[in-house]
C-alpha cells in the first residue's frame, strides 16, 4: 500500500475525488474533419454524372490515360460544377455566420434577410431591360439589391441587433419582403419571356455551370470578402460581448456591423449570381457550426468560426447534389436544381429551430381589435363593399382579352347571345365564379386561423398550409393529368390537413406561442414549396407549364364544374362560423376566459381550425396558391368594423372576394391576350400592407 493511502486514514472517502478532465476537441481537429468530408464529397462528385465516368476512369485520368472524351467531360462539366458549388457554399456559409454576428440573430441569413430574393430580382429586371452585361457587373447590380432588401428587412424588424423586435420578426419581415420581390421576379418573368429565357431554372439555384471563366472572375472577389471578414474577426468577436464591451476595447460596434453586413452581402450576391439563390445554406453551415461551438475549444471565435462556416458551406452545396444523385439517379442531377434539395434540408433545420425557440413577438390583439366600430359603420362598410365587388364582377365579366358590353352578359344569361360572345363568356363567367368564391374561401380561412392561434400574422400561405394544399394538387395533376376537379379537390384537402395538423401539433408543444407558430409554417412553406419545383422538374413538360400556371394562383381554364367542390365547401362551413361566431371573439382573448365562462378550447378549435384547412383546400383547388389574401382581408375587416367576427366575417368575405376578382380582371386584362395569374398580383398588393404592419409594430415596440 502506498505512502498516500496510510496517510488518508478513514476520511479518505469523505474527500470528493478530482473531476476527470472531459476532452473537447480543437479547431484544428473540426477543420481537418470537415476538410476529409469536403474531399470525400468532392471525389463522389466527380464520378457521378450521364456520361460513363466512374470512379476507375478517374484514376486512370490521374494516372494519365485516359482518353480524350473522359478529359473532357471532366474538364469541360464535372469540374466546374464542383468548383461553383465550392465557391457558392463558401460564400453563402460564411455570409451567413457574418449576418448572425452582426445582427446578434441566428436566424439571420441571406435568405431571412431577403437579399437573395433581391439580388435575383436585380439580375432579373436587367436581363428584362435587354441589357447583356458582363458578369462582373450583374454582380454588382445583384450586391445593390441584395443590400437595399437586407437593409429595409432589417429596419422593418427593428433595427437588427438593437431592435425589440426579437429573432422571429426578421423572419416575418424578411419572408414578406422575399415574397413581394419573389412575385415581381415572376411578373417580369412571365411579360419578358424572350428576353429572361434559361432563367427561370436557374432562378432556384443551379450549380450546373460550363463557364470556368465567369467563376474564375468570382473567384478573387470572393476571397477577397471573406479576407475582408477574417480581418474583422476580432471586432466580431468584441460585437458578441455587446456594444459596451466593444467600445471599451477600442473598437466601434457600428464599423464592425456595417463592414459584416456589406461583405456578407457582397458574398452572397456573388453566389446569386452564379449559381441563382440557393436556398437555406447561409442559415444551416453557420448554425450547426454555433451548435458545436460549446464542445469545440476555440471554435466560437471569428477567426475559427467564419472559415469552418464557409467550408461547411461547401460540404451543404456539394453533399446535396451528391445525394440527388444516389438517390434519384445522374440524371436527377441535371433536372433538379441544387438550391430546391438544400431548401428543404434548410427548412427541416429551420423548423427544429422554432421548435427551441420563445418569442413575445407581436400583440395579438392589436390597435385594430381595441377599436369598437357602431351598427351604422358596419352596415355603411358592408353596403359600399356589396356595390363595389358588384361593380367588380361587372367589370371581370366584360373585361379581358376581348371587351365586352353589359348586353352581351345579359344576352348570355337570357340564351339569346351569338356564337362569339357565348363562347367568350363560357371560358370567362366560370373563371370570374372562381376568383369570387376563391376570395371568400381564403378570407374567412385567415381569419379563423388568426383567430384560434391568436396571431396577427397567420394566414394559410404563410403557415404553409396552402403549400401542402398545392404540393398534394401538384402531384395529382402532374400523376393524372385527366384527373377531375373531385379527385384536385381531395388531394389539396388532404395536403392542407396533413400539414395544419403538422404546423399547429409542432406548434403546441409547450404552448402555442404566436410567432413560433408562425415560424414553424415558414420553414414548412418552404420546404414544400421546393418539393414542388423538384417533382415540376422531373415531370412531362406539358404537364409542368400546366402545374405551374396553376401554383402560381390563376383561374384560366376554370369551368363551373371545377367550382363546384368550393361551392360545397363554402355551403358547409358558413353555418359553422355562423355557430362559432361568439366563441371566435372570446378565442382571441386568452385562454382562460373561454374556460371561465364554460367554453372547451379542444372543442372549439378544433372545427374552427378543420373549417379552415377545408376552405383553404377548396381556394387552392380552384384557383391554384395565392397569397396574402387570408392576412390582408381580416385584418382590413377588423380596421372598418372593429373586432366583433359577427362584423369581422361577412366584410373579410366581402374584401377577400374584391381583391381575388380585381386581381384576377387585372391580370387578364393590361397584357391581354398574354396574362399575369391573380396569385402574382395579390402578393405584389398584400406585401406593402405585410410590411405596414410590421412598421406599426415595431412603433409600437418601441
Amino acid at each position: 500500500m502506498s505512502d498516500t493511502a496510510t496517510k488518508a486514514g478513514p476520511d479518505a472517502r469523505t474527500v470528493p475525488a478530482p473531476a476527470t478532465a472531459i476532452w473537447r476537441p480543437g479547431v484544428g481537429t473540426v477543420c481537418a474533419c470537415v476538410l476529409a468530408l469536403l474531399a470525400l464529397l468532392s471525389l463522389v462528385h466527380l464520378t457521378q454524372g450521364t456520361a460513363a465516368v466512374g470512379p476507375r476512369e478517374l484514376l486512370g485520368l490521374l494516372a494519365g490515360t485516359g482518353t480524350d472524351q473522359q478529359t473532357a467531360v471532366l474538364l469541360d462539366s464535372r469540374i466546374p460544377r464542383l468548383f461553383a458549388g465550392a465557391l457558392v457554399g463558401l460564400a453563402l456559409g460564411m455570409a451567413g455566420a457574418a449576418l448572425q454576428s452582426a445582427t446578434r440573430n441566428v436566424l439571420a441569413s441571406p435568405d431571412t434577410l431577403a437579399v437573395n430574393a433581391g439580388a435575383h430580382l436585380a439580375i432579373v429586371a436587367t436581363a428584362a431591360l435587354g441589357l447583356s452585361l458582363p458578369s462582373l457587373l450583374s454582380g454588382g447590380l445583384a450586391f445593390i439589391g441584395g443590400l437595399a432588401a437586407a437593409s429595409l428587412v432589417l429596419a422593418l424588424s427593428g433595427g437588427g441587433a438593437n431592435g425589440n423586435g426579437g429573432p422571429i420578426r426578421l423572419v416575418l419581415a424578411g419572408t414578406a419582403l422575399a415574397l413581394g420581390l419573389a412575385s415581381v421576379t415572376s411578373a417580369l418573368l412571365l411579360l419578358f419571356s424572350q428576353e429572361t429565357t434559361g432563367l427561370f431554372a436557374w432562378g432556384s439555384g443551379s450549380i450546373a455551370v460550363t463557364d470556368m471563366g465567369k467563376l474564375a472572375e468570382f473567384a478573387p472577389v470572393i476571397l477577397l470578402a471573406a479576407t475582408g471578414l477574417l480581418l474583422s474577426a476580432r471586432r466580431l468577436d468584441l460585437l458578441g460581448l455587446g456594444d459596451d464591451a466593444s467600445r471599451l476595447a477600442g473598437a466601434d460596434p457600428r464599423v464592425a456591423r456595417v463592414t459584416a453586413f456589406v461583405l456578407a452581402v457582397l458574398l452572397s450576391a456573388c453566389a446569386v449570381t452564379i449559381a441563382g439563390p440557393i436556398g437555406f445554406v447561409g442559415l444551416c453551415a453557420p448554425a450547426i457550426v454555433r451548435l458545436l461551438a460549446p464542445r469545440v475549444r476555440g471554435l466560437a471565435r471569428h477567426r475559427a468560426l467564419l472559415p469552418i462556416s464557409g467550408l461547411l458551406g461547401a460540404v451543404v452545396v456539394i453533399g446535396s447534389d451528391v445525394v440527388v444523385r444516389v438517390v434519384l439517379g445522374a440524371s436527377a442531377g441535371v433536372e433538379i436544381p441544387t438550391g430546391s434539395v438544400t431548401t428543404v434540408f434548410g427548412a427541416i433545420f429551420l423548423v427544429l429551430l422554432a421548435v427551441r425557440m420563445t418569442d413575445a413577438g407581436l400583440s395579438s390583439a392589436g390597435d385594430a381589435l381595441s377599436r369598437l366600430r357602431s351598427r351604422g359603420t358596419f352596415i355603411t362598410v358592408t353596403a359600399v363593399l356589396v356595390l363595389v365587388l358588384a361593380g367588380l364582377l361587372v367589370a371581370g365579366s366584360l373585361l379581358g382579352d376581348a371587351k365586352l358590353l353589359l348586353g352581351d352578359v345579359l344576352n348570355w344569361i337570357t340564351g339569346q347571345s351569338g356564337n362569339r360572345v357565348t363562347a367568350i363568356l363560357d371560358t370567362r363567367m366560370p373563371r370570374v365564379a372562381a376568383a369570387l368564391l376563391a376570395g371568400v374561401a381564403l378570407a374567412l380561412a385567415g381569419t379563423l386561423v388568426q383567430a384560434v392561434s391568436r396571431n396577427p400574422l397567420a394566414e394559410p400561405s404563410i403557415l404553409g398550409v396552402s403549400a401542402g394544399g398545392g404540393l398534394a394538387a401538384i402531384v395529382v395533376i402532374t400523376a393524372v393529368p385527366m384527373a377531375g376537379a373531385w379527385l384536385v379537390t381531395g388531394a389539396a384537402f388532404t395536403g392542407a390537413a396533413v400539414t395544419a395538423l403538422l404546423v399547429f401539433g409542432l406548434a403546441l408543444r409547450g404552448g402555442l406561442q404566436q410567432n413560433r407558430l408562425v415560424l414553424i409554417g415558414i420553414g414548412v412553406s418552404a420546404g414544400l414549396t421546393a418539393l414542388v419545383t423538384v417533382v415540376l422538374t422531373t415531370t412531362d413538360p406539358y404537364n409542368q407549364t400546366k402545374a405551374l400556371t396553376w401554383l402560381s394562383g390563376s383561374t384560366y381554364g376554370r369551368t363551373f364544374l371545377s367550382v363546384l367542390p368550393l361551392v360545397i365547401v363554402l355551403a358547409l362551413c358558413l353555418p359553422l362560423l355562423a355557430t362559432f361566431r361568439r366563441d371566435l371573439d372570446l378565442l382571441t382573448v386568452d385562454d382562460d376566459t373561454p374556460r371561465v365562462l364554460g367554453i372547451s378550447l379542444v372543442r372549439t378549435r378544433l372545427p374552427l381550425l378543420a373549417a379552415a384547412v377545408l376552405l383553404t383546400a377548396g381556394a387552392v383547388s380552384s384557383v391554384g396558391v395565392i397569397a396574402f389574401v387570408g392576412l390582408v382581408a381580416p385584418h382590413a375587416a377588423r380596421t372598418l368594423v372593429g373586432s366583433r367576427h359577427t362584423r369581422v366575417l361577412p366584410v373579410a368575405a366581402l374584401l377577400g372576394a374584391s381583391a381575388v376578382v380585381l386581381a384576377d380582371t387585372i391580370g387578364r386584362t393590361v397584357i391581354a391576350p398574354a396574362q399575369i395569374p391573380a396569385g402574382i398580383m395579390t402578393a405584389l398588393v398584400g406585401t406593402p400592407y405585410f410590411i405596414w404592419l410590421l412598421w406599426r409594430s415595431r412603433a409600437r415596440l418601441r
